[in-house]
């Protein structure tokens, strides 16, 4: 059977959701797959040092944004000498990685990835690298010399790519989702199960796996002027305890940490509050309203823009008054239809078209 070694990264979790994603396709097209942290790659002090880093740049007003369109976007010479630093060791580990079980195919959903497997292509003479990024804008480190295919999610990103490498090879796909949103519950049975009533107003609040911005103080002000809070944390810990003292408090605010109940959380709402990021795609899938934390920097502005420009979404500064006059008024706008991307089979079928394109044979078909 062949084989596929998926690099994904562990600062935030749509790498990983990514990852999955390709993972499953493969799967079903009988292949067998192993999936990586790039992070892990690094070492233990690696990876502290790169979370650390980049949690530093993100809690800094402007310091993100800065490196990004200062140095990641144009590769300048600080981004590329970062670049250089964990190339040379992720090389070693994935060199070690690919001597240990060949693989006919290397998915890169993680830009830190993506130079040190191009590193690699001398000594890889039969294996197929691709790259799949969900950004509206991949910077520089992202598009490399040596990958045989750039999946994007939108036209913007394939001129994003093409910026770069103007004759690369590009294949606009479908963002994969999580499985549970090809198949959410219904509204009354979503909230059935979570104790918010039918007639209510309700509102999903989550803002990345981080639980960047002042989420639970938002929390707290939404549930107060009216609506009823589903309140997701993530992986922030402190976030939930804080949370969950505020919901002990007031019964219109219901408190989750990380879960993987977003589907049916998603599916009780009427309107998703949210950072840009790959949770829209999701929001879309099921027809919800979008209203936007403009929290994330960097990237997060582009994508940001993107989702602005695909309609029904709004935006607002992260201070709970603000995120409160914007979602009060938001509820009251008409929810969009489901979009396309509700269909697996839309991202099967682009999946499936892009192996094909590289000449990787189905052995299900074959």
């Amino acid at each position: 059977m062949p084989h596929a070694l998926l690099v994904s990264g562990s600062l935030g979790q749509g790498h990983d959701v990514m990852a999955q994603a390709c993972a499953d396709s493969l799967h079903e097209r009988g292949w067998t797959t192993r999936t990586v942290d790039a992070m892990a790659l690094l070492g233990r002090h690696g990876s502290a040092v790169g979370e650390r880093v980049f949690r530093r740049l993100l809690d800094l007003p402007g310091a993100y944004d800065a490196f990004h369109f200062a140095a990641l976007r144009p590769g300048a010479r600080i981004a590329l000498l970062a670049e250089a630093a964990a190339r040379a060791r992720l090389v070693p580990r994935l060199r070690e990685l690919l001597d240990e079980r060949p693989a006919d195919l290397v998915v890169s959903v993680f830009a830190t990835a993506t130079a040190a497997v191009n590193a690699l292509r001398p000594s890889l003479p039969g294996t197929v690298h691709l790259v799949l990024c969900t950004d509206v804008t991949p910077h520089r480190l992202w598009v490399q010399e040596g990958t045989d295919l750039f999946l994007v999610t939108s036209e913007v990103a394939a001129c994003a790519v093409r910026r770069y490498r103007p004759e690369a090879a590009v294949a606009v796909v479908a963002a994969p989702l999580r499985p549970g949103f090809y198949r959410p519950p219904g509204q009354r049975e979503a909230r059935a199960g979570l104790g918010v009533p039918a007639g209510e107003r309700c509102v999903l609040l989550m803002s990345g796996a981080w639980g960047l911005g002042p989420i639970a103080r938002t929390a707290r002000a939404l549930a107060e002027a009216g609506p009823h809070v589903l309140a997701v944390a993530g992986h922030n810990r402190e976030l939930e305890a804080r949370l969950r003292s505020l919901a002990r408090r007031q019964p219109r605010l219901h408190a989750f940490g990380h879960t993987d109940r977003v589907p049916a959380l998603m599916a009780a709402a009427d309107l998703v509050v949210t950072s840009s990021g790959d949770t829209c795609s999701e929001a879309r899938a099921l027809g919800r309203r979008l209203l936007l934390l403009d929290v994330v920097q960097g990237h997060g502005r582009d994508n940001l823009q993107h989702e602005l420009e695909l309609g029904h979404a709004d935006v607002t500064s992260a201070g709970p008054r603000e995120v409160v006059r914007n979602a009060l008024a938001a509820l009251g706008r008409p929810l969009p239809p489901p979009s396309a991307g509700a269909d697996p089979e839309v991202w099967r079928a682009g999946f499936a078209a892009a192996l094909a394109r590289v000449g990787l044979a189905d052995p299900v078909q074959s």
